[in-house]
């Protein structure tokens, strides 16, 4: 991969030590053109690209931490040889990431300044704008709607508008213009020019690593696992990114200088998802949007979690990889992954190694993993006849929201009995963690008997206080959240008992006996 050769005078440059291709500038499609840049910062964003180089000030500039959606941008690759068109928050897109890929910003919907796009023009008839700022960003999602070959119903524009705040005009105008133009085939000028815009981006998948900098300061972005993981290991320093959901909040908020990164996304191996009769393997570098599908098949309760999980755009760049290797005690996948009896695969260097989900997890921002270890996969069991499995997310805001406690729970059952439990909580410890007296508190439950409720209460409220430690922030107290997670405990026993018939659930509700 990459070497110091050093030269007589103590100078050092970058060489070349295998045989793979390599380029020094990002390359990406705009307006059908390609763009290439070299020398960008390692650190610059979609976001600073489009006002700052292009003047293309249509896309705003809201929270600057993804979460409002103002900055929203459409983002189009090759998938079964076509274009999928994904929203996403460019304010924390990192500009090297959109290698290959298009952008389409809210200036590039119409093919005149005197025309509308149907998504732009349904707004105005729906009345869904008001003081206008976070209007482009609302546009470019539904414009990635409308190309998604759905035909929405008003829960599943909601869905897809979670990521879109509105403060002045409310969203039933906005979900209303998404009904009357999303559904069914698009038939805008980018569908129309949909092969010229494919054959434009099969150009650019040339297989070549891109590495743009020096040996102090670049952006790397490996289009091999072996590439990457040699990369890695030469630059233990460097900072790794998937989708930079987490990272591009280290750039725009804390402002860190952050010299050398990595980019994994450009490595097929590890964005791949496969299904297999007992277990679901992901690449580190699946997205959530790649993934959704195979871990929602896992279980409904998997499904709701995903649903819940940040919004269209942070799903459509953020990885299960990276919401595991960032280690944070409130990342809401760890713990459901846990539950489920989850390994990952690390590789540093040529070396390989395997261990359980939850032993990855140290201490707060501990890991075990080395420096210039990267995780490479992770391989999920699928649910066995006789096991039962319960999430659940509370949190303030419904959508888009970091939880307060979340629980995972897998029971398996012999005769209607619990002979084993495994439980993970997120948000109430220093990492993801397991509550190994609460497992043992209702293993060996009768769930045919009326009296396990008030049995397991009691012995479920003190086997909890002793697992776990939650802290009091602005979230919630630690008393709350003790109090919701013994709530949690009970209520996924009510529900695999049988006795919860759907009342225990906010939107919807599952066979109770599932």
């Amino acid at each position: 991969m990459l070497y110091h050769d050093v030269l007589g005078d103590g100078r050092s440059r970058i060489a070349v030590r295998y045989a793979a291709p390599m380029r020094d500038a990002v390359r990406f499609v705009r307006r059908g053109q390609v763009v290439s840049l070299d020398g960008f910062a390692p650190t610059e964003t979609l976001l600073d690209y489009l006002r700052l180089r292009e003047r293309s000030t249509g896309t705003k500039e809201g929270c600057a931490e993804g979460d409002c959606g103002a900055c929203t941008v459409a983002v189009g690759r090759l998938r079964d040889e076509r274009i999928v068109y994904e929203p996403a928050n460019s304010c924390i897109q990192l500009l090297g990431s959109l290698d290959g890929a298009e952008v389409v910003a809210v200036e590039d919907l119409a093919p005149s300044p005197d025309d509308l796009h149907p998504v732009q023009q349904a707004l105005v008839d729906c009345h869904g704008s008001q003081c206008g700022f976070c209007t482009p960003g609302f546009v470019m999602t539904l414009f990635a709607l409308y190309h998604a070959n759905e035909s929405p119903d008003r829960a599943a524009v909601n869905d897809w508008l979670a990521g879109n705040l509105c403060r002045c005009t409310g969203y039933r105008p906005i979900a209303d213009a998404a009904l009357a133009s999303c559904g069914g085939a698009p038939r805008d000028d980018f569908a129309r020019n949909a092969a010229r815009s494919a054959a434009l981006l099969e150009t650019l998948d040339d297989g070549e690593d891109l590495f743009t900098g020096g040996d102090e300061a670049f952006f790397a972005a490996p289009a091999s696992e072996d590439g990457l993981a040699e990369l890695c290991a030469r630059h233990p320093d460097a900072v790794i990114v998937a989708g930079a959901t987490d990272v591009g909040l280290w750039i725009t908020k804390e402002l860190r200088d952050l010299s050398k990164i990595i980019h994994t996304g450009r490595v097929p191996s590890l964005r791949t998802v496969r299904e297999q009769d007992d277990h679901v393997e992901l690449g580190a570098a699946a997205t959530y949007a790649e993934a959704e599908a195979a871990l929602g098949g896992i279980d409904p309760d998997v499904a709701e979690v995903l649903r819940r999980f940040g919004s269209k755009q942070v799903r459509a760049v953020g990885t299960v990889g990276g919401n595991i290797a960032n280690g944070s005690p409130i990342g809401d996948m760890p713990p459901v992954l846990i539950a489920l009896g989850a390994s990952i695969e690390l590789r540093l260097g040529a070396r390989r190694r395997t261990l359980p989900l939850e032993e990855f997890f140290i201490d707060y921002g501990v890991q075990d993993r080395t420096p210039g270890e990267l995780l490479t996969r992770i391989r999920i069991p699928r649910l066995g006849r006789d096991e039962r499995f319960r999430s659940y997310k509370i949190s303030k805001r419904y959508d888009q929201d970091i939880s307060s406690v979340l629980g995972a729970f897998r029971f398996a059952l012999a005769g209607g009995r619990i002979v084993s439990a495994t439980m993970a909580w997120g948000g109430m410890a220093a990492t993801p963690k397991r509550s190994p007296r609460t497992e043992q508190a209702v293993t060996g439950l009768d769930l045919k008997t009326d009296a396990i409720r008030r049995v397991a209460e009691q012995s479920v409220r003190k086997a909890l206080a002793q697992d776990l430690s939650p802290i009091d922030d602005h979230r919630a107290s630690a008393h709350y959240r003790l109090r919701v997670a013994g709530a949690l405990v009970l209520k996924a026993l009510d529900e695999i008992a049988g006795r919860a018939s759907g009342e225990t659930r906010v939107r919807g509700h599952r066979d109770a006996a599932a």
